[in-house]
């Protein structure tokens, strides 16, 4: 089984890479998706987030709502390394389930967006790289309805999408038309196929 890393700063279209990959047979499992399915009424996990960040995180169906969370660890540093300690370790468990269901010469991409500042990129046997530049994510994160404020300090818990390129093994540049992006992506599946 190949492991690959899909990872990408905001607004770089690792979400449609993602869409194109699994149209070319390829297992992606979306990382944020699996986390945000912790945060369903019952799951220990909320339950650990709830002791952490308090019942005020919950809606009115008693699951955690997303943007409350957000709020709070988004302006406490600590708060946000205990979240993310919590959430993580609980992504990783539920990847291992994951890839014990799948044929064992699968290819699975797990998109996420930090993989790199992290670290975590070392647990994969490739990184792919969806690489658009700052101005260009920017717009499409703006277009998508998110605040100029919300992008930029997202932004800033990003490494820059260049220097993201030195820990790349294979990068689609997501700059251009769809068309491109797809013709890329084709390559780069094929190529990651036939990787040793």
């Amino acid at each position: 089984m190949k492991r690959v890393a899909l990872t990408g700063n905001l607004g770089s279209g690792k979400s449609t890479v993602g869409r194109m990959l699994k149209d070319l047979g390829a297992f992606v499992i979306d990382a944020d998706e699996v986390i945000h399915s912790f945060y369903r009424k019952g799951h220990p996990v909320l339950e650990e987030v709830v002791r952490l960040l308090g019942e005020g995180i919950l809606d009115e169906e008693g699951n955690g709502d997303r943007k409350k969370i957000a709020e709070i660890v988004f302006k406490d540093p600590e708060k946000l390394r205990k979240l993310e300690e919590i959430t993580h370790g609980a992504l990783y468990e539920e990847l291992e389930n994951i890839y014990s269901e799948l044929p064992e010469d699968s290819v699975v991409f797990v998109e996420a967006a930090l993989l790199i500042e992290k670290g975590t990129y070392k647990k994969y046997d490739k990184t792919l790289l969806v690489y658009a530049p700052y101005e260009v994510c920017k717009r499409r994160a703006l277009k998508k309805g998110m605040s100029e404020e919300d992008f930029e300090r997202r932004w800033k818990r990003q490494m820059s999408p260049e220097e993201k390129l030195k820990y790349a093994d294979f990068v689609i540049d997501n700059s251009g038309s769809l068309e491109e992006t797809r013709r890329q992506t084709e390559e780069v599946f094929e190529a990651i196929r036939r990787d040793p």
